[in-house]
């Protein structure tokens, strides 16, 4: 049974990330670390970027609260970190390498949720500055962005 709660308290973390990294993208990247940023909207040379920096905002806390639960049997810290564990390999997935195609792996896709994804992060970086950003999430995409991507599959599939 205590296995359930633990699967539920990861589960809820990670769900719970999506709210923690917007916010942490709008008013932190896009506010006073907008100078760690900047180069994700306005593209530098090279494969590294300032950006991947924030990586560390997520795995640090990941890291001390699987470390930490695992040394002195918190095993609900552990199911905290392991969720924004997975949050992270997730942002990784549908962020670097889906959306910005820093590998060229899965170039195609006629899924509805994922054009929406697209979309939105598409709309998102045509803000070049850090003010009058929208769509600052990854997971969640509003209505607007999947009746749009429904219409792109009602097309191209004709």
């Amino acid at each position: 049974m205590n296995i359930l709660i633990y699967l539920f308290i990861m589960l809820a973390t990670f769900l719970m990330m999506e709210i923690v990294a917007w916010a942490i993208h709008k008013y932190v990247m896009h506010g006073f670390l907008w100078t760690l940023h900047k180069d994700h909207h306005v593209k530098e040379a090279g494969f590294f970027e300032k950006n991947d920096t924030f990586f560390l905002v997520f795995a640090i806390p990941s890291w001390l609260c699987i470390m930490l639960g695992m040394m002195y049997g918190a095993y609900v810290a552990v199911a905290v970190g392991l969720g924004i564990a997975l949050y992270g390999m997730a942002y990784f997935f549908v962020h670097d390498i889906f959306i910005h195609q820093r590998f060229r792996w899965f170039r195609k896709t006629d899924n509805t949720y994922f054009r929406a994804i697209r979309n939105a992060h598409r709309t998102h970086h045509k803000y070049l500055s850090k003010e009058d950003g929208e769509c600052f999430g990854m997971l969640y995409v509003s209505k607007q962005y999947l009746e749009e991507a429904k219409q792109m599959n009602k097309v191209t599939k004709k």
